[in-house]
């Protein structure tokens, strides 16, 4: 007996199958479709290799306006996110913390010409004048330190012994130190004052005849001289003493930090020991400045024509204000010849001594 079929199998299966296909394919192709057009509008990468995949950096929140900040390296570390807050400095500037280390200097900077010729009458007349003039008022000068007795001294090496300067102080502490600087002098009169008055005394020589001579209980002479050749490196290299030192050499291998008074009497040598004080960044440990300086010629290692050796001169002393350095008193030492740059020109004397104070000295 023949089955009946039911109505909707058979060959009418197939078209429900292919709507099935149909519609996973369509489900497909919208997939995609949303995919492509998630990005925004109209905007396309430009053409060129694929971009790489990473995580998008944390926005501001919504509402705020985004800001554009340029950043500077400026030798710190950064830090933490959410770790403090920091103050952003101007590029131009090094941070206090770690200032920029500057770089050793083999010259002074010169100062302008006195005038558009650039003679020795306009170089002469500027630094005579400075010389002849002080720039601070000491109110208590000393000859030869605190010293009472009546024996004159052969030179005039005064100090300023105002309490705003600290040298009086210390000196009636029994905590002052002289340095002398000289050369085959045997004027130690000023020396052997400060020694008694209880200042430790260091007297630099090339012609001692030993290399430490302790004369009295504070007064030692030392078989050294300061350096005063060229400080560049590829001069100074060819011309290696071993009686030199550097002044900071010298601070460091006897364990001082600070000289009170330095003393220089140096027959010509004393424009290039200023210079490689200078240079060598040591004045800011030194109090008191006393100097003997010659005209008559340029001086050791000094070359030029006349109007630049004098520009060079007033430079060095202009050095010596740019570090607070305040001259207090000046001699003109008339005994001497009246002689500039072997000339007799100008009114002046072959010899001056001038006396200079640190004004930020304690």
């Amino acid at each position: 007996m023949a089955t009946a079929r039911l109505p909707g199998r058979g060959c009418g299966a197939l078209p429900r199958w292919l709507l099935g296909a149909a519609l996973l394919l369509g489900l497909r192709l919208c997939m995609e479709l949303h995919r492509a057009g998630s990005g925004s509008p109209g905007r396309s990468d430009p053409p060129g290799p694929p971009r790489p995949h990473l995580l998008p950096a944390p926005g501001p929140p919504r509402g705020a306006r985004r800001r554009q900040v340029t950043y500077v390296r400026s030798g710190r570390r950064a830090l933490p996110r959410g770790g403090g807050s920091t103050t952003l400095e101007p590029s131009c500037c090094t941070p206090r913390e770690l200032p920029r280390r500057k770089g050793p200097r083999w010259h002074i900077e010169l100062q302008p010409w006195a005038g558009p010729a650039q003679s020795l009458d306009e170089e002469a007349s500027r630094f005579l004048s400075y010389i002849s003039t002080t720039q601070i008022a000491c109110d208590h000068m000393g000859t030869d330190s605190l010293a009472t007795d009546s024996s004159p001294a052969t030179k005039p090496w005064l100090v300023c012994l105002d309490d705003r300067f600290g040298l009086a102080h210390h000196i009636r502490s029994k905590r002052c130190r002289l340095y002398s600087l000289g050369l085959g002098n045997d004027d130690t009169h000023f020396e052997v004052s400060m020694a008694k008055d209880g200042c430790e005394v260091h007297r630099f020589d090339p012609s001692v005849k030993s290399a430490h001579v302790l004369e009295s209980r504070r007064l030692w002479h030392h078989r050294l001289a300061i350096d005063w050749r060229d400080p560049h490196p590829a001069v100074a290299a060819q011309k290696l003493h071993s009686n030199t030192r550097k002044l900071g050499s010298i601070l460091n291998e006897f364990g001082h930090h600070k000289i009170d008074i330095l003393k220089a009497d140096l027959e010509s040598a004393e424009w290039k020991v200023l210079e490689n004080l200078i240079l060598e960044d040591v004045l800011e440990q030194i109090g008191q400045l006393i100097f003997e300086i010659h005209l008559h010629w340029p001086g050791f290692e000094v070359s030029g024509s006349e109007s630049s050796v004098v520009r060079f001169w007033y430079s060095l002393l202009k050095e010596l204000e740019r570090k607070d350095f305040r001259l207090f008193h000046t001699y003109k030492d008339l005994s001497k010849p009246q002689l500039f740059l072997k000339k007799d020109i100008f009114n002046a004397s072959s010899c001056y001594t001038l006396s200079w104070v640190n004004t930020r000295w304690k």
